[in-house]
């Protein structure tokens, strides 16, 4: 009888916001579908509290075993990072560009719109990792409209995104849209908007975490405003054809380079590509993402690689 392979120890370290924590889970899930784990949680440590731990080699908190892997995405992360690891061991994943220096980390995964070339403790991604599974049973008749808001990436205007909304209920009569607001959205945004018989509107306080990841299952086609990138790559990996409505761009912008660059690849479709087209992706090619995936195979190899040397 085979002896029972000991689960891989990963301590997600979190800082509190949903969308760096989800890019930690998102990354222990798909390790989790190769080979056995446990997850623990820690929060991040205020920085003289972390320093201190580093310097005492003392984590504080209750007992846990001790881990293979600490992961943690954004600054307030990483110097509990380095403070769990030199008083426990493992090694160390940081997600997104770090505030420190990248040698202070065993592993860096950087979505490509931060500008950093791959090496080989770096792994470039398309879009941040997210816990999106790819969707098996999509609903072409089903769709989904993403609205987000003010940000520093795109000129936001709601008369515009108003006008390429009516636009797209009057070309798909066959469809039925559900249209979801964001923290970001203006709060006069829905005021303006008229009722129609083939759109569900549901506002950002009406909607749990599990909500979005079951609309990405059932919704075949999704459009996302430019300023929420990480909604687009989420629309991505569950499989759905992708739209992006048009709104200008800071030229500065990493996150409008990003979306520009998706546009050139032609895994998303413009707005004003598709009034010319009619279709999303009109060359149907439909590119499937599995970044978190590619991470955990790319961390897998990484760490055997590690423990032959040991």
């Amino acid at each position: 009888m085979a002896a029972t392979r000991p689960p891989l120890i990963i301590w997600i370290v979190s800082d509190g916001k949903p969308g760096h924590v989800n890019q930690s889970l998102g990354l222990a899930e798909a390790l989790a579908r190769n080979v056995p784990t446990e997850v623990v949680t820690v929060p991040a440590l205020p920085a003289w509290w972390a320093w201190l731990a580093w310097l005492l080699k003392r984590f504080p908190g209750s007992p846990l075993p001790s881990p293979h892997l600490i992961v943690g995405a954004g600054h307030a992360t990483h110097l509990t990072l380095l403070a769990a690891r030199r008083a426990r061991g493992g090694r160390v994943v940081v997600l997104m560009k770090p505030s420190l220096p990248r040698r202070c980390f065993d592993l860096c995964i950087l979505p490509r719109h931060d500008g950093v070339a791959a090496d080989a403790r770096t792994l470039v991604t398309e879009g941040a990792l997210n816990r999106i599974l790819p969707a098996t049973a999509g609903d072409a008749r089903q769709g989904l409209l993403l609205i987000g808001g003010t940000s520093p990436h795109f000129e936001w205007n709601s008369d515009t995104v108003q006008l390429q909304i009516k636009r797209i209920l009057a070309r798909t009569p066959e469809m039925h849209w559900t249209l979801a607001t964001s923290r970001r959205t203006p709060a006069d945004f829905l005021a303006q908007l008229p009722p129609h018989p083939n759109l569900t509107v549901v506002p950002h306080t009406a909607t749990s975490p599990d909500w979005l990841p079951a609309q990405f299952a059932r919704c075949g086609s999704v459009w996302v405003t430019p300023d929420s990138a990480s909604m687009v790559f989420e629309a991505l990996t569950a499989g759905a054809q992708v739209g992006v409505f048009d709104l200008p761009v800071n030229p500065k912008s990493r996150v409008g380079q990003a979306i520009a660059a998706l546009t050139d690849a032609r895994r998303i479709t413009r707005f004003a590509d598709w009034c010319t087209s009619g279709k999303l992706h009109p060359d149907g090619h439909q590119p499937q993402l599995a970044e978190a995936d590619r991470c955990a195979n790319w961390i897998l190899e990484w760490l055997k690689k590690e423990n032959k040397k040991d």
